[in-house]
Parts: C-alpha cells; sequence; structure tokens
C-alpha cells in the first residue's frame, strides 16, 4: 500500500514590489479580490510556510501586522531587492537572504498579483514529494507561471549565484533546475497585469472596496 505523501517543509517568499506601470502605477499588494487585498490572499496562500518574506517596498509594513525586518522573532519579514525593482529574480534572491539561517528545504514563491494561487499550493507540495525534482511550477494553456511554485532552496541558492547580477529572467534562472509542471485548468495561475486583468478577475482598488463593500 501507498500511504500520503511526505509533508513538505517549506518557507515563502512574495513578490510584492514592482512598479505596475501597465496599472497606472497602482499598488498591486493593495488590490482587493473577494473582499481581501491581494497581499493578504498571498499571506494566506502562505499559511504552512514556516517563515514568510514579503519583497516589496517599505510602505508595506503598515499592512504588515507582526512583521519584522530583521526576520528575529516574526514569522513575517519585510525586505526589499537592492536596487529596488529589480525584477523578480532580484526580489527571490532578495527574499531567500532575509529568510533565518536555519531555514527549510523548500521555498514556495508566490508573486502578489496571484489571487487564487492559494488553490495550488497542495498540488505543488505533492509535485515535489512524489519525484526527485528541484521544483514545480504552475502552466495554463501552454503559458508557465514560474511565480507560482515550489523550489528546492538549495538549488535555488546555486542557480542564483550564476545570474543573479545580470538581471536574468526567470525563465533563464527556471531553466537550470529540474521542474515538474503542474497543470492549471482552473485559473489559479492568472495574474493581474492589465486593467483588462483587473476587471476579469475582479480586483479593485482598496479605496473602491470602502466605498462599496459588497
Amino acid at each position: 500500500m501507498t500511504g500520503p505523501p511526505p509533508r513538505v517543509e517549506y518557507d515563502a517568499v512574495v513578490l510584492a514590489g514592482g512598479r505596475a506601470t501597465r496599472l497606472g502605477g497602482a499598488s498591486k499588494a493593495s488590490l482587493v479580490v473577494d473582499g481581501a487585498r491581494l497581499l493578504d490572499r498571498a499571506l494566506a496562500a502562505s499559511e504552512r510556510a514556516r517563515t514568510v518574506v514579503a519583497v516589496g517596498p517599505p510602505e508595506l509594513a503598515g499592512v504588515l501586522p507582526g512583521a519584522t525586518t530583521g526576520g528575529a522573532g516574526s514569522r513575517i519579514v519585510l525586505t526589499q531587492e537592492d536596487p529596488p525593482f529589480g525584477g523578480p529574480v532580484a526580489g527571490l534572491a532578495a527574499g531567500l537572504r532575509a529568510l533565518p539561517t536555519r531555514s527549510t528545504p523548500w521555498v514556495l514563491l508566490l508573486a502578489v498579483d496571484v489571487p487564487h494561487a492559494a488553490g495550488a499550493v497542495a498540488l505543488l507540495e505533492q509535485a515535489v514529494s512524489r519525484e526527485p525534482v528541484d521544483g514545480a511550477y504552475l502552466v495554463r494553456d501552454g503559458r508557465p507561471q514560474w511565480l507560482v511554485g515550489l523550489y528546492r532552496r538549495a538549488t535555488l541558492d546555486v542557480a542564483l549565484s550564476g545570474i543573479e547580477a545580470d538581471g536574468a529572467p526567470m525563465k533563464r534562472l527556471v531553466a537550470g533546475l529540474r521542474c515538474t509542471q503542474v497543470p492549471d485548468q482552473t485559473g489559479w495561475s492568472d495574474d493581474i497585469d492589465t486593467p483588462a486583468d483587473a476587471a476579469r478577475l475582479g480586483a479593485t482598488t482598496d479605496d473602491d472596496h470602502r466605498k462599496d463593500p459588497r
């Protein structure tokens, strides 16, 4: 008989920065979907993580209760890539550096602008627990969503050491890893990059939600 897959222990890095130029500079972390800010939805999706690092501007400290900037004594840590707005690879690297020294074997990577990522986390855990891989990420209609993925910490460190300073894209980072693609049939990986995306996924600004909280 085969039992349930072994429990996967992981930390989480939530990429909550970015310029959001196609959204007119609006803070993606503060957008509201189904009554909850995207940042809160990402934190909820990371509920099983031992430590969660939110990578974003210092202003996020005001909406991250109990967060620290040093990692000591708090499950939620806030940090920022240097220089700011360096892209997801730089954000991931900054998030890994902010994790406690005694970290877990795996890292859950989530972009804050993917409001329904929580539905996929259990599938990602199953994927990495059943195969000898370096990670797993979602794929929808042939489009990979690397920013909803679960990756082995040790291989991330090695891969980042060769490309972080180059401003490389996530595609180049993941290309060096052995990853399982997890099919996304329900839209867990849909992200919000444009006003059309925001309308399709029902995203509003925090101010709009307070005016009409239905």
